[in-house]
């Protein structure tokens, strides 16, 4: 009897189920690309690695932002304490490069030729043409993919030359895509080059600690601090390890998805309230049909059932397109994400789609209980004799 009556009125019970499918395309969408941007981002941290922990001024957001303050001073005082293999401090600045006359800005990093080789292997980057930068070597640049293909009109090969402010350096190498933009437009350089680059004699940006034993990553993370603030007498720096790092990306990652997902909402209250509206005319449409059934013996749990079936069978039906068009939905925005640089991973999970299904149903039965209700209350008499 549900299914029969949607059906009778085709139009009013599409037009209902719009208002579901928005709603629950837009929660699913947004859930699906906000967890696969999580998912993305910790894949990303397990490459830069557990066991680092990152050093820098206060107020340093990253590569490409500025900071005050650590000098190589600092990462002398480091390298004093014992448990690190390695050391490396980094200068990041976006600067002009220039190639055939051609001009472009992109980010410049700054490493020491010694732990290059390194650096970048312990966090899973490989080369896809030429070497990494030799020992005491200058002059001489490792870039990104992106560089390579897209900075210039002409595909940038090993040998080849680039300018960074004005200065010359040779392509030894080209790493493999990543799948980030930033890293992927990225020119590395020898930090004694980058240096005279952007003239800075004793500065470092940040200070990366490789740790021998992920175990005692927070015991060196205290002595860092400890021995920093005793050196340079001040609390003008912060050490994070990098599950610290990926822990706060989260919690705004999280504060966004909320935000997002209450925004979509809003549209399936929307859609709530159109099944309620609906079922509410369905009920003045046939109340003559319900008193004919109370009189040959329905009872009120009869008749409310009838109607709480139907809102739900509306919430989901909304549901199941809309889970369809929302998976769709954030496919989409993992290609568009691709193509602008940054490589978002789709992942879809059975149980957001099932989220979606269960919700959606459960809104519509909700919306269907008020005109439900009184459906079931109207007296056989009453009802018969309504015109």
């Amino acid at each position: 009897m549900a299914v029969n009556s949607i059906s009778h009125r085709k139009l009013r019970s599409w037009l209902t189920v719009i208002g579901i499918i928005i709603g629950v395309a837009a929660i699913i969408s947004l859930i699906t690309a906000s967890r696969s941007l999580e998912n993305t981002i910790e894949t990303q941290f397990e490459q830069f690695g557990a066991n680092r922990i990152l050093i820098s001024a206060k107020g340093f957001h990253g590569p490409g932002s500025l900071s005050q303050g650590l000098t190589q001073e600092d990462v002398k005082t480091i390298e004093n304490i014992p448990g690190f293999k390695y050391v490396t401090p980094g200068l990041f600045r976006t600067a002009e490069t220039k190639h055939n006359k051609e001009k472009g800005f992109t980010l410049v990093g700054g490493l020491p030729a010694e732990d290059f080789e390194t650096f970048f292997k312990d966090a899973g980057v490989e080369i896809q043409e030429g070497r990494t930068m030799k020992d005491k070597e200058k002059n001489v640049a490792v870039i990104g993919s992106g560089i390579s293909k897209d900075m210039f009109s002409k595909e940038l090969r090993i040998g080849d030359k680039i300018e960074v402010n004005k200065i010359e350096f040779k392509i030894v190498g080209i790493f493999k895509e990543i799948g980030n933009q930033q890293d992927d437009n990225q020119i590395n350089i020898p930090l004694e080059s980058a240096r005279k680059v952007f003239d800075e004699p004793i500065r470092v940006d940040t200070i990366i600690a490789q740790v021998k034993s992920t175990n005692d990553i927070s015991i060196l993370q205290k002595k860092i601090e400890k021995e920093l603030e005793r050196k340079r007498d001040d609390t003008n720096f912060q050490v994070l390890t990098a599950s610290q790092i990926l822990e706060q990306i989260n919690q705004v990652l999280g504060v966004i998805q909320i935000f997002l997902v209450g925004i979509a909402a809003i549209s399936l209250i929307v859609g709530a309230i159109g099944i309620m509206n609906s079922m509410y005319t369905s009920v003045l449409e046939r109340t003559k049909d319900i008193g004919i059934m109370k009189a040959i013996g329905a009872r009120n749990s009869d008749i409310l059932k009838i109607f709480l079936i139907e809102s739900g069978l509306i919430g989901l039906v909304g549901g199941i397109i809309g889970s369809i068009l929302g998976t769709a939905m954030a496919l989409i925005i993992g290609i568009f994400s691709k193509n602008s640089g940054f490589l978002i991973t789709i992942k879809i999970e059975p149980l957001v789609l099932l989220f979606g299904l269960l919700f959606a149903f459960f809104v519509g039965v909700i919306s269907g209980i008020l005109p439900a209700i009184q459906a079931s209350k109207l007296k056989p008499v009453d009802a018969l004799r309504y015109e």
